[in-house]
Parts: structure tokens; sequence; C-alpha cells
């Protein structure tokens, strides 16, 4: 079907406007992850780490969705172990989400331990410095990628059509580029944020590592949950917030 006639078929619009926010929800796991991951780096360095980020996961999502034939194979068996089948997406799948659980686990420790957290931070030279950026942007390929595969095999699971498709990534990318900077502010500024964000991290890989062993977890599940936490930590903020907005007045009424 030509772009003319993929313009004037009703369906393809419904298609689109699907994929995108499907493709828009999915993006949400990759940019929470690049948002603490730049947080860590100075900050002159953050805004340049996430641009990079976002822009990998761009360009690794419109180059596999040009190999669409091989994608698809890579759901294609290659050995079974105790009858169960294993493709190239689900080792994938397991490989990123043991990577997002070690990841998450390991920045609950740090925010926990603050002494350990204090001492990586210590002698942060130009060398470190550049050492830590090249770290970051190595660590959020990594997460690109498996989030990318993720995203390009359900777009092909949802229409047949690649310019559809690659207009849902291009829409979907460009959301995560101008969410990416308010997101992390907002992270840095709410340290309890933080926390939700690494659960929500720890939640995603196991579900990742489940679903490469076959066990499928409906993606509205994840989110749900994960919009019931955020609605609870928001009313949690803003009860912070009343609390402490009173007692400024309260000072203040007694001191004059």
């Amino acid at each position: 079907m030509d772009i003319a006639a993929l313009l004037a078929d009703p369906g393809a619009w419904v298609a689109l406007v699907t994929l995108v926010v499907m493709e828009v929800v999915l993006g949400i796991d990759n940019l929470i992850f690049i948002s603490i991951l730049t947080n860590k780096l100075p900050p002159e360095h953050r805004e340049k780490a996430r641009k990079i980020g976002i822009g990998l996961a761009l360009i690794m999502r419109l180059g596999l969705l040009g190999t669409i034939a091989w994608i698809v194979q890579l759901t294609n068996p290659i050995f079974e172990v105790f009858g169960q089948p294993f493709s190239w997406k689900d080792l994938i799948l397991i490989a990123g989400g043991l990577f997002l659980v070690y990841k998450a686990t390991k920045e609950i420790h740090h925010s926990v331990d603050v002494v350990d957290h204090k001492e990586d931070l210590v002698g942060a030279g130009s060398e470190v410095v550049q050492m830590s950026f090249s770290a970051a942007i190595v660590q959020i390929l990594i997460l690109d990628l498996v989030f990318s595969i993720d995203s390009i095999i359900t777009a092909v699971g949802m229409t047949p059509h690649l310019p559809i498709m690659i207009v849902a990534v291009v829409a979907a990318v460009t959301v995560m580029l101008l969410a990416a900077t308010p997101l992390a502010n907002f992270i840095e500024r709410n340290p309890t944020i933080v926390m939700l964000a690494l659960g929500f991290l720890l939640m995603i890989g196991a579900t990742l590592i489940a679903e490469g062993f076959g066990v499928h977890v409906p993606k509205g599940y994840i989110y749900a949950a994960m919009a019931f936490s955020a609605l609870v930590e928001m009313l949690n903020m803003w009860s912070r917030n009343a609390k402490a907005k009173n007692k400024a007045k309260g000072g203040g009424e007694t001191h004059h």
C-alpha cells in the first residue's frame, strides 16, 4: 500500500494513533532509566547525555525497522531447556532484565548507604567525569537496544505498514526528548521519587526476565501499578508541602 492510500485509509490512522500511544508507553521505561542514570552525572553533562541517549534510541529503532525480516526471525526458537523454547528475543530480554535489576539494586544501595555513595563521588576530576559520562552512554546504549527490540517487535505485531511504524517511532521518541529534562529535574528535586522510580525499574527488569522465560505479564498491570504508586506518592508530596507551608506560616506569625 502506497503513502496516498495509507493517508486515505481510516484504519491506517487508527493504527497510527494506537501505535504512537503504545510506543510512548513503552518509552516510559527507557526514559526513567535515562533520567536516573544521567542525574548521576555532573550538571553540565546531563542534558548532553540525555540527548545522546534518546538520539541513540531513535537511531536504533529506525535501524531495526530497516531490518524487519531479521527482527521477525528473532522470535524463532533457537534451543530448548526442559521443554521451554528460547529465541534470540528471549535471551535479549533476559539479559536486559538482569542488567536492569542489577542497576536498580545498585542505585538503591547507593541511595541507602550514603557513605559508600559519597566515597564514589570523591575526586571528580575531568578524567573521572569523562569516564562517568562514557559509562553512562554505554549503559544507556545497552538498555536502548533491549527496549528498541521490544518496541519494534510490538510495532511489527500491530501493523504491517512500515511508514506507520516509522511515524509512530519518531513521534514517540520526540515525546521522550521533550519529557526527558522535565522528568529528570522532577526526579532530582524529589528524593522519594528516585526510590519509587528505582522500584519501577526493578519491576520492569523482573518483567523482562519473566517475558524471556515465556511468562507473559500484561503491560497494563505493570503500568497500572506504576500509575497507582505515582498517585500515592503525589498525595504524599502534596501533604508534605502543605505541612511545610503551615509550619512556615505558623512560625512567621509567632515571630511577628
